[in-house]
């Protein structure tokens, strides 16, 4: 999607401009993330309550999930994938490929195509994401797979940070954000199921 000769739907809001709800919320937003108060952030900041209760999820989802942090990140950009989000996938396919996501596997998925090379665990992550995301529920073949290789901990918490990604992608393509820091689109959308 190219949106550059738009008006914008939400213009990048500016430090100088932010209130005093949404200034420390900035601040929290500046400490960890690598796109600055752009991409979903520019919008959570214009609900600061709302944004600061999904920050305080995100900060748990990222960064002290019960999931592996390869496995995490795949979760992300396969919901980045599916919902063609730039901003996340560009955020988190360098996160990934450094937790250890193989580089097939991430480029596999980018193209649409199922992963073919992945390890149990993956293809776990893949399938249950995938079945939620297709059919809004988990098959029984793919929770029994998940079951074995999983805690109930790392099944909920798989299954939030997907649902948390889509928000976040539903914000941003509401918002019309291609990538951050005028970079080119790294998806191409899917073909229509």
């Amino acid at each position: 999607m190219h949106f550059a000769d738009k008006e914008q739907r939400f213009p990048l809001l500016k430090l100088e401009q932010l209130n005093d709800q949404q200034r420390p919320f900035a601040d929290e937003i500046l400490k960890v993330s690598s796109i600055g108060i752009s991409g979903p952030f520019n919008m959570l900041l214009r609900s600061p309550v709302m944004g600061q209760r999904m920050f305080a999820m995100l900060d748990y989802l990222r960064f002290n999930t019960s999931v592996p942090r390869n496995l995490n990140e795949f979760a992300i950009l396969i919901q980045a994938r599916l919902w063609t989000s730039q901003v996340a996938w560009t955020a988190h396919y360098p996160r990934a490929l450094k937790a250890g996501l193989p580089q097939a596997v991430a480029d596999d998925l980018k193209v649409g195509k199922r992963p073919a090379s992945m390890q149990p665990d993956e293809a776990a992550v893949y399938d249950l994401c995938l079945d939620l995301a297709k059919d809004h529920m988990v098959s029984d073949a793919t929770f029994k797979k998940a079951r074995e290789l999983f805690s109930d901990q790392q099944i909920v918490d798989l299954i939030t940070v997907s649902g948390v990604y889509i928000t976040l992608a539903m914000l941003s393509n509401t918002a019309e954000d291609a990538t951050p820091r005028g970079k080119t689109p790294p998806l191409q959308p899917l073909p229509a199921r």
